[in-house]
């Protein structure tokens, strides 16, 4: 390998070679840190960067072709070296000018504004979306990093690239982004750890909306006004509710301007199995961290997953919710824990609703029963393969009333009134999950130490968490989150370590994701009941 020193880039043409250096041979030259191939095909020669954009490989023993087709053997990736195209595999390959002139070879080493970088890579990072190339987005990614950009500029790019195809809205994506823009700063000064939260937000926007096509929002606008705002979502008219919402941006409202209409409207019903407060509360979170670029597209996707979200209280299971929320009395005292434990919805509602004066003593004894439960969770309805569709329950049946607490108290806290609905549907938690614990269940072998200590290592570690499903890591980010930061509330709280031995056994537990066996027995069943 042939070497040449650092010149300053304003120089641009470098000599890299005599002529009679480059025969049908190709020759690598340094540049700093920089390797680059230079080939001579017949009268023409071109010069690239040698390390392949895929996965590093020397591209000086690659093959060329067809006077102008690189091919990488590693992984047959294909590059045309006149035009710059990739036409086999996805990354583009940089390319230098080059000429000859007086027996020499020069190379215009000069960068490209780093503007221009930055533009291309948030190109190619979205080109990599439909075939989901991972590792792709991630070096696209470090690519605006070493240019100089704010790896924020790949968040923006992805959600204004696939707000409008998630059909229903708001999924797990934006509630799990905002907990990796929280781990993004909490470790500032670590690339590979940043660049990792930034990939994993982009890759899951990504991934929920692969090959998906369009829902275009309603276009139609009038002024923000808050209580016609909540009922239209009552209503399910998503034109009319997002008409509200376009009138408020288009006189300059910011998401806490809409932020109480939208938590009254997740907590007006036992919705979406809790994840209608969750995504508020973490779309706020995610847009106070991404920035403004992400607000409008951000709140679209918000409304029209309340208004699309699914109301649990009005089905058989929990038709005590409404009579339990009109009996609520301010009463002193806290709700009996083993009524929280382990009894049915009517029952644990009734309970809860005789309290109510101290909204954090009663919110305590709730999630300490949630704690509870999910420490004594009854691993055989997990991992059955036979029962009714009704008892397919799982781990995340438990954690969900957990992260749901953690967005009860943030919430409410901000809006009282709203104290009563979150309360309760917390009770709606515990009341389906007290048939599905083991009471008498050993669970010393999960205790902690430490709670908090425990919890953010667990949360901090999911950095690295090795989960190929998204939703997995997404739930095991969102309860460390969600228990760290209930802990750090209230560090002395009765149900501190409950809560982290439950995470510790959550942890290492199976955790069994597809019921092939169970799901065609359920299916015989159902359909030999059909008329």
């Amino acid at each position: 390998m042939d070497s040449i020193s650092e010149k300053d880039n304003a120089l641009a043409w470098t000599e890299v070679l005599a002529s009679d250096e480059l025969g049908e041979t190709p020759r690598v030259v340094k540049h700093g840190s920089r390797q680059i191939a230079v080939f001579r095909s017949g009268s023409d020669i071109y010069a690239c960067n040698n390390r392949c954009p895929h996965e590093g490989y020397p591209l000086a023993e690659g093959t060329l072709s067809d006077g102008c087709v690189l091919t990488c053997n590693w992984h047959n990736w294909k590059f045309d070296l006149s035009s710059g195209e990739t036409l086999i595999g996805g990354d583009r390959l940089r390319r230098y000018p080059v000429r000859e002139e007086g027996g020499k070879i020069l190379v215009d080493l000069s960068a490209p504004p780093a503007s221009d970088i930055i533009d291309a890579a948030l190109h190619d990072l979205l080109d990599s979306f439909d075939d989901h190339e991972y590792d792709r987005m991630a070096r696209e990614i470090a690519r605006v990093m070493k240019a100089g950009g704010d790896p924020m500029v790949a968040v923006h790019a992805a959600v204004n690239a696939t707000y409008d195809r998630f059909e229903y809205g708001t999924s797990h994506t934006i509630a799990v982004a905002a907990d990796w823009l929280a781990l993004y700063r909490q470790f500032a000064g670590d690339p590979s750890r940043q660049l990792t939260c930034i990939t994993e937000i982009v890759a899951y926007l990504a991934w929920d909306t692969r090959r998906q096509k369009t829902f275009p929002y309603p276009r139609s606008v009038r002024p923000y006004d808050q209580d016609a705002f909540v009922a239209a979502i009552e209503r399910e008219n998503e034109e009319a509710a997002i008409a509200f919402v376009r009138g408020g941006l288009r006189d300059g409202l910011g998401f806490d301007d809409f932020y109480e209409g939208l938590a009254r409207a997740a907590l007006a019903h036992y919705q979406d199995f809790g994840h209608a407060l969750i995504y508020v509360l973490k779309s706020r979170e995610f847009v106070a961290g991404a920035g403004p670029e992400t607000l409008e597209p951000v709140l679209l996707m918000l409304v029209r997953s309340l208004v699309y979200a699914t109301r649990e209280d009005l089905i058989p299971e929990f038709k005590s919710y409404a009579p339990a929320l009109d009996a609520w009395t301010g009463g002193e005292g806290v709700p009996d824990s083993d009524v929280l434990r382990a009894s049915g919805v009517a029952p644990v509602l009734h309970e809860i609703s005789r309290f109510g004066g101290d909204h954090i003593g009663v919110y305590n004894a709730l999630v300490d029963a949630a704690a509870w439960q999910m420490l004594h969770m009854d691993l055989g309805y997990s991992l059955a393969t036979t029962g009714p569709v009704q008892d397919n329950v799982g781990w995340l049946d438990f954690t969900h009333a957990l992260t749901f607490a953690n967005a009860v108290r943030r919430v409410c806290s901000d809006f009282p009134a709203l104290w009563p609905a979150g309360l309760l549907q917390i009770g709606c938690f515990l009341g389906r999950n007290g048939k599905y614990v083991d009471t008498t269940l050993d669970t010393t072998a999960w205790s902690v130490d430490d709670p908090l200590a425990y919890v953010r290592e667990q949360r901090d570690g999911v950095v690295d968490h090795g989960q190929f499903e998204y939703i997995v890591a997404a739930h095991i980010l969102k309860l460390s989150h969600a228990m760290a930061e209930e802990i750090e509330a209230q560090p002395d709280a009765v149900w501190t370590r409950t809560a982290a031995a439950a995470l510790n056994r959550f942890l290492n537990s199976p955790l069994k994701r597809k019921h092939p066996l169970r799901t065609a027995r359920q299916a015989l069943e159902m359909v030999k009941r059909e008329g």
